[in-house]
């Protein structure tokens, strides 16, 4: 059975259309605490507890509030971090042996838009199963428990201390960051008062951008899907490397010296390159968008790689089924499972400095020579439940492409799993091949969407 409402991060959607309205998010809530009590066995007189993050989208005052009565509705007591990155979440849940953590945010997404994800006890994202479970809930009629069964919020006022204390704890005890200058961009999101912290204690002179949030301007024309305001603040500032990071903080793209941007792919690629001069790295799972040339560098390291669905949800699924612990995106969430148990943009930006300081040099002599290939990804709108598997032109199209570029490069036409996007993504050696392969494509594409 397909799932109703959680697409691959959670319910995501424009605040104040369904489903991201109040009524619905406490409905959400009402449901997953019911399931909550229903699969918990806690000690008499004891109720179960969850933790609710949130980033700076203005939005997400009105959500938590609504989320916040559904728990308190079903019998389940609430903490409150106010905006924290969706790594921290997941970190706290487990530490403070709560029995869920959920976040409100549209990580990447603008501030108009808004949604919910959770994680279990362990701090990882819940399994489908548990999702369809909680979705059968939401549309039965919401019932309170009992006066006196009522669940309690409160606030846990350390939170941001105790989730940079983490971040610092994944970094080597006998290195530091002394003598590097490094500007942060948080996207004006939810690390703005957490990741400058994390690198300046660990002794690198931090230089912040977008970390003024209004509640408006997250993720506008900053953070990891824009990288040009990192890029140009690194040279600007004369800094040793950049890294910035998206709106909940999951993802990470790094710069160097000279503005020379780095990609999920490649810094995947340097953590593990680094880990293999340790010990064997039994295997990395990337996805159906992961830059070939990593497959291939990996092959020649003599590490075996997998690819998952798109959805770093899926490339977790891939690792725990293999035993692995590296895995990634290429558009930034990095798992390091030794160090966290889901993908976090600080924790992997840390790893990433501490090759740098275990090997000395840039990078770029990080990557060892890895060079990707070009690639080209064309996002086309189209109505939600539009059935593009079955639509002919664009199907002839595919084939048409596939053809041109065997034996060169891949094609991948593939639906969004957050926004009502079809994502047409070209690769192969020569970069004016895919542009114009990829471009013909969504050209195909854009006709039958409109006709």
């Amino acid at each position: 059975m397909s799932r109703k409402y959680f697409g691959t991060d959670g319910v995501r959607g424009r605040v104040g259309e369904a489903p991201i309205t109040p009524d619905f998010v406490m409905r959400l809530g009402h449901a997953a605490g019911c399931a909550l009590r229903e699969t918990t066995s806690m000690p008499p007189g004891e109720r179960p507890s969850v933790l609710i993050g949130k980033d700076t989208r203005l939005s997400g005052y009105m959500l938590e509030s609504a989320l916040e009565a559904g728990f308190s509705a079903a019998g389940v007591d609430v903490c409150l971090v106010g905006p924290l990155p969706t790594p921290a979440v997941a970190y706290l849940t487990r530490a403070l042996r709560l029995q869920a953590g959920i976040v409100i945010s549209a990580s990447h997404n603008p501030y108009y838009d808004n949604g919910i994800k959770f994680f279990s006890a362990q701090g990882a994202k819940l399994p489908d199963e548990v999702e369809r479970a909680i979705e059968a809930g939401i549309d039965a009629p919401m019932a309170c428990v009992a006066p006196a069964d009522l669940g309690r919020a409160r606030r846990i006022d350390d939170a941001r201390g105790r989730y940079i204390e983490f971040c610092k704890s994944t970094f080597p005890n006998d290195l530091d960051l002394r003598g590097l200058k490094i500007v942060v961009d948080c996207a004006h999101g939810a690390a703005y008062h957490v990741a400058p912290d994390v690198f300046h204690e660990l002794g690198a002179d931090v230089i912040a951008i977008g970390a003024q949030p209004n509640g408006l301007n997250i993720n506008d024309r900053v953070g990891a899907t824009a990288p040009k305001a990192l890029c140009e603040a690194v040279v600007a500032h004369g800094a040793d490397l950049g890294i910035a990071l998206d709106g909940d903080a999951d993802r990470i793209q790094m710069v160097d010296a000279g503005g020379v941007l780095y990609d999920g792919d490649q810094l995947l690629y340097a953590i593990v390159r680094s880990r293999a001069t340790r010990g064997p790295v039994a295997g990395v799972v990337g996805t159906l968008m992961t830059n070939l040339a990593l497959e291939h560098a990996l092959a020649g390291l003599a590490i075996p790689f997998r690819r998952a669905a798109v959805g770093d949800r899926y490339v977790m699924e891939m690792l725990r089924e293999h035993g692995w612990l590296y895995g990634g995106e290429n558009s930034g969430h990095i798992l390091v499972l030794d160090r966290h148990t889901t993908g976090d943009g600080i924790v992997a930006g840390l790893q990433v400095l501490a090759a740098l300081r275990e090997s000395g040099g840039t990078l770029g002599d990080l990557l060892g020579g890895l060079r990707l290939y070009p690639q080209t990804l064309v996002n086309v709108a189209m109505a939600r439940g539009f059935r593009w598997q079955d639509d002919a032109a664009i199907q002839g199209g595919l084939r048409t492409v596939e053809a041109r570029m065997a034996g060169r490069g891949r094609v991948l036409l593939r639906a969004s799993g957050t926004e009502p996007l079809l994502r047409v993504m070209v690769e192969g050696e020569d970069a004016d091949d895919v542009a114009n392969a990829a471009e013909e494509l969504a050209g195909v594409v854009r006709a039958a969407v409109a006709g």
